[in-house]
Formats: structure tokens, C-alpha cells, sequence
């Protein structure tokens, strides 16, 4: 660990076993685990915590201040979950006093020049692909996928196994495990082929289409439709998640597709 073209503050707590590479920076008040390799020419500042074989590459800035005018200096940090990698150029801002922190969860991947904003929340194993920018507040569900590109607007939500297409430019909450592409962002059929991938049945996939046929296709609204699907449908983690998710959607979830290829309600 002991390189001297690196700055390491004495005060920082690094396992032994970490690896430091040239010209990197690591101020005080960072904790970092075991295993974990930080590349050259990165900056790790006040109040990162970063868990153990976590990979961060090149230029990566983590527990910077947060780009917002209101923040008044108080004690803030940045949480990375275990072997999470960071991709060149990544930046991870501070919390704020609305959450204290930003958390990134384990075994997720920020490609290239991602930049995750004050007080984001990010699930385990999710993807964000190179260029993704996410505003203050967002948080993103476990297994989440966002495509390259994408902009996520402050206090959005998107939920567990979702795929967002590249280039999107993400407004409204997007419901778990479904797709969501064009633009406006609009719902593009359930992310059946992650499902498999993490072990979902072909009963249960069927179970979470038929839900969102309820949702998106039926013609009703959104309120109506969540009373025909805990009525028709029966109770299952996944018809809860759903349910909630929308019932509790500050911005609005995504809207659904019509035949004519614009959004319906």
C-alpha cells in the first residue's frame, strides 16, 4: 500500500492489504476495506466510506462537495458497497442535510464518466453505463440497468430490475422490472430476459406481465388499475413491490404505449 507518489492522510483508515496506485489522493476521514485497488490519478475526499474489492480507476473523484447551492458545509459522506467498480472518471458527490449521504450499493458498476449526485441512493448490482448522470435524490432499486447517456431527474425513482434504454432522458419514476425506451420515456414490455437471468420462474415472469397488462394496457387510470390488480391478482412480493412503488410515486411513474406509438396513461 505505502507508494509515495500517492498522498494518503494520516488520518485516513485504510486495511492493510489495499492497493494505492501513483499520484492518487486520500484525505482525511476515509475509510476504505480490504482488497479493494485504487488506480492512479484518483481523489478520495473527506468522508467517502468504501467497502472491501472495490475496484476505482483513473480519475474517479469520490465524496467531492455536492454541486447545490444550499449546502452549508455540514458533515456528510458517501457510502461504496463491496466490489463495486468504478470506471475512469466517475464522480460520487457528498450528502446533503436532506440525507447525509449518497450510497452506492455492492457489486454494482459505474462505467466511464457516470456522475451520481448528493443524497442518490443505488441499489446492489446495478449498472449504470458510461455517461450516466444522475440529480440529487434519484434512487435506484437492486439490479437496476441504466443505458449509456442517460439523464435522471432529481428525485426520480427507478425500481428493482429495470432496464432503461440508452439516451434516455429519465422524468418520471419507472416501475420495477419492466423496460423503458423512446422518448418520451414510455414502458417497452417487462425486462423478461433479466428476470430469467436472476433466476425468476416462467410462472412468476408470466404473474408480473399480467400485472402490467392491468397497469399500462387496460385503459385505466393508474389508481384504477391498482385496485383491479390486488383485487384480481394474488398477493406476491412482486404485486406489493409494484403496488407501492406507484402508490408512492412522488413524479409519477412512466407513461404506457398505445398502438398509435405515442404514451397512454
Amino acid at each position: 500500500m505505502n507508494q509515495p507518489l500517492a498522498y494518503i492522510h494520516p488520518e485516513a483508515k485504510i486495511a492493510q492489504n489495499v492497493v494505492v496506485e501513483p499520484f492518487t489522493t486520500i484525505d482525511k476521514d476515509v475509510e476504505i476495506g480490504e482488497g479493494t485497488w485504487i488506480g492512479p490519478n484518483v481523489t478520495i475526499m473527506s468522508g467517502a466510506r468504501i467497502g472491501k474489492n472495490c475496484k476505482i480507476f483513473p480519475g474517479a473523484v469520490i465524496a467531492a462537495m455536492p454541486q447545490d447551492l444550499k449546502f452549508a458545509g455540514e458533515r456528510t459522506t458517501v457510502y461504496i458497497g463491496d466490489n463495486t467498480v468504478i470506471r475512469e472518471c466517475v464522480t460520487v458527490n457528498r450528502g446533503t442535510v436532506d440525507r447525509l449521504k449518497t450510497v452506492v450499493g455492492a457489486n454494482c458498476l459505474l462505467m466511464a464518466y457516470v456522475h451520481v449526485a448528493h443524497d442518490c441512493v443505488i441499489g446492489n448490482n446495478c449498472v449504470l453505463a458510461n455517461g450516466v448522470q444522475l440529480a440529487g435524490h434519484v434512487e435506484i432499486g437492486d439490479h437496476a440497468i441504466i443505458g449509456g447517456t442517460s439523464a435522471v431527474h432529481q428525485f426520480v425513482k427507478v425500481g428493482q430490475h429495470a432496464m432503461i434504454s440508452g439516451g434516455s432522458l429519465i422524468r418520471k419514476d419507472v416501475p420495477p422490472f419492466v423496460k423503458a425506451g423512446r422518448e418520451p420515456l414510455t414502458y417497452s414490455g417487462i425486462n423478461s430476459i433479466g428476470l430469467r437471468r436472476r433466476g425468476f420462474s416462467d410462472q412468476k415472469i408470466s404473474e408480473i406481465q399480467q400485472l402490467y397488462r392491468l397497469l399500462f394496457l387496460s385503459g385505466l387510470n393508474n389508481n384504477d388499475a391498482l385496485d383491479k390488480i390486488e383485487l384480481e391478482l394474488l398477493p406476491s412480493p412482486e404485486r406489493d413491490e409494484v403496488v407501492n412503488f406507484v402508490r408512492n410515486s412522488g413524479r409519477g411513474i412512466i407513461k404506457g404505449y398505445s398502438r398509435n406509438g405515442n404514451g397512454a396513461d
